[in-house]
């Protein structure tokens, strides 16, 4: 394979599609149930009060966003930061209450019932999983098969200085 690629295209595809249907997916419980979301969130003991119901309301739509962006090939790389941002930033989260002892819903797929809690080294090993999936996304410098704004490929030459 030459420098100009980091991954096989339909690789890219094929991963840029699964992180963005998890996040649409994961979404769209969010923004049906602001207020349940917003007490999960609580639940992290990480943020002030204050930022509750913002960052309940804003983080599922950047989700939903970066997601379909993904999925329909609008600037990739930079969905796919974004995307990776967050997985990073859920990564820690979820390290910090491992390391605290606290036990609660992540909230990601859907809101488990009353006293369900499923044990967080499982999120983890997950988050991990899609974290490494989304670097040959982020990382990808070949010509990305099924985008509708690509201009971060060759199909969009920066313009003649002169």
């Amino acid at each position: 394979m030459n420098g100009t690629r980091f991954y096989h295209p339909r690789l890219e595809l094929a991963l840029r599609w699964l992180l963005g249907l998890t996040f649409v997916y994961s979404s769209l419980h969010k923004i049906a149930a602001p207020a349940q979301f917003a007490k999960i969130v609580f639940g992290y003991s990480l943020f002030p009060a204050a930022t509750i119901n913002l960052l309940a309301i804003v983080v599922p739509f950047v989700e939903l966003l970066a997601g379909g962006a993904l999925l329909l090939g609008i600037w990739p790389r930079a969905a796919a930061l974004v995307v990776e941002t967050l997985l990073v930033l859920f990564f820690g989260i979820l390290s910090i209450n491992l390391v605290r002892g606290v036990a609660f819903d992540c909230g990601c797929f859907g809101f488990a019932e009353e006293g369900v809690i499923s044990p967080v080294g499982d999120y983890l090993v997950r988050d991990a999983l899609y974290i490494l999936a989304g670097l040959p996304v982020l990382l990808y410098k070949g010509r990305r098969k099924w985008c509708l704004a690509q201009t971060d490929s060759p199909a969009f030459p920066p313009p003649d200085a002169g």
